[in-house]
């Protein structure tokens, strides 16, 4: 796997804020050539607008394999994408005049997608992913296609795609072409510069998995953040629920030694490690053991960390591929292939999907433990102040659960779902591209989860005042109460909770946790 790739790299050792800031004076230049691409580098230019360059290696890669093309161009023999149609017209010989227009061609008809345009850091990871591709110098394209693709990048101009059109087999045909219209000076967001395609450019700009890429890279940087807040959510409810830390111990991790659950556990551990108001109860205490919810937090986002290290994987070997068809090789093979097939990349989203989901459902399951009174042992009704007058975190909960719901559906695999398309030529697709755009809703869904956790589990330990919460989940109690008010009567309760949930999507969480006992799994 190449270096940068482990899932501790996709986050940073202290959450996303200082990660985003680390990654962007890292990567102030990210250099595209033959060798992989980090993660942190696709997150610093997606995010943070980081400058990218094409090194000397991509160049001359480019340029040897350009002459090649360049060669076949010119005589007669048939070879796809070069003197032949596409797809179900590949056997529809060009004639050399027709072959620039072919390329500009190809890219007009293929930016075909509709709905509302895709979020701007998924455009640039997938235009930084194809530059990339482009600079292995397996496509034959010129170094100026990819110094075009770098151009926008720098200048901060993002082409319009639209949200659909790609089934993830031969790549993500529509939305790349999209990006290639403004290349050639077309489309809603026309480079201000546009290029002349050459023979195979066209092709070689639209045939890739990097929107798939792009979204899972990103995925993944986002997936990590949340199963750290996670962990920390469910320490907070562990103090609101007076539960018990003897089933984090490490000695009973080690009787099942998952690492995500190894590593979930020892985060919930130091936590909760000198909480006054887990120690007010440690003895004499008529419960036996906590519910599941609590209980089973480390193995539920433990199995989630685990998913996660494979999603990770499967984006490492990704991005270190030349996903182009055809492919030309070193001895001088021009040759078709099926690597454009975007299954890896669509299984690895549905699999992150379904481990989000369960992340969230049993986050809400501890959120409406701690508004039962029958179960909250001493909480409130709802956690409010005046039950019946108020209804405290009531409605908070219905809105925890219907985002759970809404996983639940979007858990359902959409790489399952081929359709065959192009007269039967292209018979089997991914839905790669589907697998990841919900993917994205699910990690978003789960922050609003965890951030409805965060309000209900940081009341909840006030309530249990005047003990004390532990160094870590205090810190955290902090951080909520310095942005959001504690238990009272009821209040116009969306805006808090738009707070905490910026506060989880931000990696502020995290970072206040960390700071108090150190950097977390």
């Amino acid at each position: 796997m190449p270096d940068g790739f482990g899932v501790g790299s996709l986050c940073g050792e202290t959450g996303r804020g200082l990660n985003d800031r680390m990654a962007a004076e890292r990567a102030s230049v990210v250099t595209l050539g033959p060798a992989p691409i980090e993660p942190a580098d696709v997150v610093a230019v997606a995010r943070h607008d980081a400058t990218v360059a094409l090194s000397d290696e991509g160049r001359a890669a480019m340029e040897r394999s350009r002459a090649l093309v360049d060669e076949l161009a010119a005589g007669n023999r048939p070879v796809y994408g070069v003197s032949t149609g596409f797809g179900a017209l590949a056997t529809r010989h060009i004639p050399p005049g027709s072959r620039v227009n072919l390329q500009h061609a190809v890219v007009r008809s293929h930016a075909a997608g509709m709905g509302p345009p895709v979020e701007r850091e998924v455009v640039r990871a997938m235009m930084l992913l194809r530059a990339r591709t482009l600079a292995t110098g397996y496509t034959g394209a010129r170094p100026l296609v990819a110094e075009a693709l770098i151009g926008l990048l720098n200048a901060g101009i993002t082409p319009m795609v639209p949200e659909h059109g790609s089934l993830g087999c031969s790549g993500d045909l529509a939305p790349l072409a999209h990006v290639a219209l403004a290349l050639i000076g077309e489309g809603t967001t026309p480079a201000p510069a546009p290029i002349t395609l050459a023979a195979k450019e066209g092709l070689s700009l639209i045939n890739g998995t990097d929107g798939m890429l792009g979204m899972l890279v990103l995925a993944c940087d986002d997936a990590l953040r949340l199963l750290r807040t996670a962990d920390i959510t469910a320490a907070l409810t562990v103090e609101g629920l007076l539960g018990t830390d003897r089933v984090f111990d490490e000695a009973l991790q080690q009787l099942r030694p998952h690492p995500g659950q190894v590593a979930s556990a020892a985060n919930i551990r130091r936590l909760l490690d000198g909480s006054e108001i887990v120690a007010s109860h440690r003895h004499d205490d008529p419960r036996v053991q906590d519910a599941y919810s609590v209980r089973c937090a480390p193995q539920v986002a433990g199995a989630a960390r685990d998913t996660l290290t494979f999603a990770s994987e499967v984006a490492a070997r990704e991005s270190a591929s030349a996903i182009d068809n055809p492919v030309v090789l070193p001895d001088g093979r021009v040759e078709s292939n099926g690597n454009f097939h975007g299954a890896p990349l669509g299984l690895a989203c549905d699999f992150l999907a379904v481990a989000a989901a369960e992340v969230g459902a049993i986050a809400e399951r501890r959120i409406d433990r701690m508004l039962d009174v029958a179960r909250s042992h001493g909480l409130p009704a709802f956690l409010a102040h005046d039950p019946g007058v108020d209804s405290g975190l009531m409605i908070a909960h219905y809105t925890a659960a219907a985002l759970v719901a809404e996983n639940r559906r979007l858990a359902a695999p959409a790489s399952v779902d081929s359709l065959p398309t192009s007269a039967m030529q292209e018979d089997h697709v991914s839905m790669g591209w589907a697998a990841a755009r919900k993917l994205r809703v699910v990690l978003t869904n789960l922050a609003r989860i965890l951030a409805v956790e965060l309000v209900a589990a940081t009341r909840a330990i006030d309530l249990r005042a005047p003990l004390m919460p532990a160094l870590g989940t205090a810190a955290v109690l902090a951080l909520v109460r310095s942005r959001i008010d504690g238990p009272g009567p009821d209040r116009y309760l969306a805006p808090e909770l738009a707070q905490a949930e910026e506060l989880v999507e931000s990696g502020a969480v995290v970072d206040a946790a960390e700071r108090a006992i150190g950097g977390l799994a």
